[in-house]
């Protein structure tokens, strides 16, 4: 059998295996490098056997997580050897090389010419051949092909106590307007159908460039959360915003929900509602703030769902701090809840504060709030039973499918359970008749 050149050269390719830890910002970080790795020619593989060097971009926002990204680097090493270590604990260069001398170079987050440096001093760049080496404009990603994060921004300004994210990443760095509705067009034309904004701090995109104007398709837009909103609501797909902090402009986004521009979903990490924990975490806000506000944002748009992420067991949380973080719940009836127990990172001014909250009483707090949340979530889920929902397919299999509403972001809220999804595809839309609810997901029947 003879061998063609092309066949040749791919297999001649230097193999890259990847291994990508972390949250979205991290995961968009992934794709920019495979992006750039499958440019040059690189082959992508997916095991440590067959790659001649591995990438491991890793996470480290609090303790469990770096210790994750350490096994992910010890594992990496035992079943290649050859290893480039990128990403938030990058920065902490002495933390990896005191465990794992033998890595071949470590980067900081988002530096991509640093990590192309380093494969590059192992393995030469391919010559490529531009008839086969094809890319979607896009890039790589690493979701299924009809959803994408769409990274606005790095860094942070906020100085919160119990996080040391402006240390890994720097300070607040907004993209361009422009750039990022061009972004936005190229992976609607590569299908996708569904974005997910996501940055540090999306509701203080563009306060580093004083929200200064581009233009875009003969159009003039601020690099302000509420211009690019607006934007990218004309792209006739879902826009679903992501760590989203409760500044007084973010009630100019709830009319653009209401007219159906950008779904009707805030992810708005609180934190707490404990003013005297608030003041201590170096949070903005207080409670009752945020209700008035809440109230306010319902009432001009009564579709709009609300997931939010909570700290129990912070230094010096006390049962009364705990029990208004309770009544705060029960009156904000937030769709979606996370919650963690407080923990200490290396870095982080928390660390410092007296009357730590013991292991077993925070995690007992923790327990009593997301059983309350499970009370809450499936009464608010239990309102959609009878209705017929708009959903986005995300899995098929046979007859059933699993999709997502406008109220489920992917992989952090619940699901649509489909019967009757004969024929459906993954990334279609799909009409269903809501059927059943629990505390966490939604039954029903596709409508045809």
């Amino acid at each position: 059998m003879s061998v063609s050149s092309d066949q040749l050269q791919q297999h001649a390719a230097p193999r890259i295996g990847f291994v990508s830890l972390g949250c979205p910002k991290a995961l968009v970080d992934s794709e920019r490098i495979l992006t750039q790795l499958r440019t040059e020619g690189y082959q992508v593989v997916g095991g440590y056997q067959e790659a001649d060097l591995v990438v491991v971009n890793i996470c480290g926002f609090i303790e469990a997580a770096q210790e994750e990204s350490l096994d992910a680097i010890g594992e990496a090493l035992t079943e290649n050897g050859k290893v480039v270590v990128t990403g938030c604990l990058g920065v902490k260069e002495s933390v990896i090389r005191d465990r794992f001398p033998e890595v071949l170079a470590i980067t900081g987050p988002h530096d991509y010419e640093a990590v192309m440096t380093a494969v590059h001093a192992q393995l030469t760049p391919p010559a490529r051949n531009p008839f086969t080496d094809l890319l979607p404009d896009s890039g790589i990603k690493l979701t299924p092909r009809h959803y994408a994060y769409l990274k606005i921004s790095e860094g942070c300004n906020h100085k919160c106590t119990f996080c040391i994210i402006p240390d890994l990443r720097g300070r607040l760095g907004s993209r361009r307007v422009d750039e990022v509705l061009a972004e936005a067009h190229r992976l609607v034309r590569d299908g996708v159908r569904e974005l997910l904004v996501v940055s540090q701090d999306t509701s203080a995109y563009g306060v580093d460039r004083r929200y200064e104007a581009a233009h875009w398709q003969q159009r003039e837009w601020r690099s302000h959360m509420t211009d690019l909103s607006r934007a990218l609501g004309e792209l006739g797909i879902w826009i679903r915003l992501h760590y989203v902090y409760p500044y007084p402009h973010v009630d100019e986004l709830i009319p653009l929900m209401a007219d159906g521009a950008i779904l009707p979903y805030l992810d708005m990490p609180l934190q707490h509602a404990s003013p005297r924990i608030l003041k201590a975490m170096r949070r903005p806000a207080g409670g009752e703030a945020v209700l008035e506000r809440i109230r306010r944002w319902r009432e001009i748009c009564p579709e709009l769902v609300i997931r939010s992420t909570f700290i129990v067991g912070f230094p010096g949380e006390t049962e009364e701090d705990f029990q208004e973080l309770m009544d705060f719940l029960r009156e904000a009836q937030l769709d979606r809840v996370g919650c963690f127990t407080y923990s200490p990172v290396e870095g982080a001014r928390a660390n410092e504060l007296p009357d730590a909250v013991p292991t077993e009483v925070a995690q007992r707090r923790k327990r009593e709030l997301m059983e309350l949340q499970a009370d809450i979530s499936a009464a608010g889920l239990a309102r959609f039973v009878g209705q017929v929902m708009q959903v986005l397919v995300d899995e098929v299999d046979g007859d059933g499918a699993v999709a997502r509403s406008y109220a489920d972001a992917p992989e952090i809220d619940g699901l649509v359970h489909l019967r009757g999804a004969a024929g459906i595809r993954p990334g279609q839309f799909a009409d269903v008749l809501i059927e059943e609810a629990d505390a966490h997901d939604l039954y029903g029947a596709v409508l045809r």
